[in-house]
């Protein structure tokens, strides 16, 4: 089964799978299950229960009821990674709010990635506020994959998202030390979109010095810098799609003034829009 010898998500050890058992999930779960042979790393597959407030009898006896009926599930799960040769624990909690449970189990397991799948391809007037994907990188978690259903890696080219905040300088230096864990990994592209044509200069500087960089240290792998003008979201989802790439790494939403080119709603509505996998990557 395994597609390539080494990883995207570098040197993880512990996979932390957030599932809704649904048919969402599966790409990611066939993605955690491949990265997990990858990486050599162990396979935790969560699924939160929905709890309203209410006794704790009563909240209790519905996650009793989910785990009777996730079971097949989540037993199918512990056999594909056990087929594998991944080793997996799967979990079921309640909570009131999932999205700060998944984070929390992630945090308490000392998971190095959240990986996720996505409901469908969010529209563009559709924001992906309510979403759980999109609450969870809300959240700040180091590491959240993002997986469109059916979405398969090669394991061949990464784009990667460039702006001045602490969090983009954190995924250029993750995509840049891929040369080091993966050897599929072929081409890199990093784009850097500027607001006005006033800012195009300083966009291409950016991602020039960072192409160069990387030629010099990973002389293998083809570098590609990209600088546009406009909407941020749109100009990286389309290089993306024309380039067909197997994921883009792009800073999490940063807490406090938005960062200078990207904010929260450009990681959002990228995660929301691409076709490939999405790697969150937040300091």
């Amino acid at each position: 089964m395994n597609r390539f010898s080494t990883s995207l998500l570098g040197e993880a050890k512990t996979l932390l799978l957030a599932t809704d058992g649904s048919i969402f999930s599966d790409g990611a779960l066939q993605e955690a299950i491949f990265f997990g042979q990858a990486c050599g790393a162990r396979l935790i597959a969560l699924y939160v229960v929905k709890i309203d407030v209410e006794s704790l009898k009563s909240a209790n006896a519905k996650v009793t009821r989910a785990q009777q009926e996730i079971g097949p599930y989540m037993e199918d799960i512990r056999k594909m990674a056990r087929d594998s040769g991944v080793e997996c624990e799967t979990v079921v909690v309640g909570s009131s709010v999932p999205e700060h449970a998944i984070v929390e189990q992630a945090m308490m397991r000392e998971a190095d990635v959240i990986i996720m799948g996505r409901h469908g391809r969010a529209g563009r007037l559709y924001l992906m506020v309510g979403s759980m994907t999109s609450k969870v990188i809300g959240l700040g978690f180091p590491m959240v994959l993002m997986l469109p259903k059916d979405f398969t890696m090669t394991g061949s080219h990464v784009l990667v998202a460039v702006d001045d905040s602490p969090n983009s300088r954190l995924a250029v230096e993750e995509a840049l030390s891929l040369g080091i864990c993966c050897v599929t990994l072929e081409r890199l592209t990093f784009v850097a979109v500027a607001r006005r044509e006033s800012g195009l200069p300083e966009a291409e500087k950016m991602v020039e010095d960072i192409c160069a960089r990387g030629r010099e240290k990973w002389p293998r792998i083809h570098f590609e810098a990209v600088a546009g003008v406009g909407h941020a979201s749109n100009i990286i989802v389309r290089a993306a799609e024309e380039r067909k790439v197997d994921m883009i790494m792009i800073g999490g939403m940063a807490s406090g003034p938005l960062p200078k080119m990207f904010g929260g709603r450009v990681t959002k509505e990228v995660c929301g829009w691409a076709h490939c996998a999405v790697l969150v990557v937040t300091a």
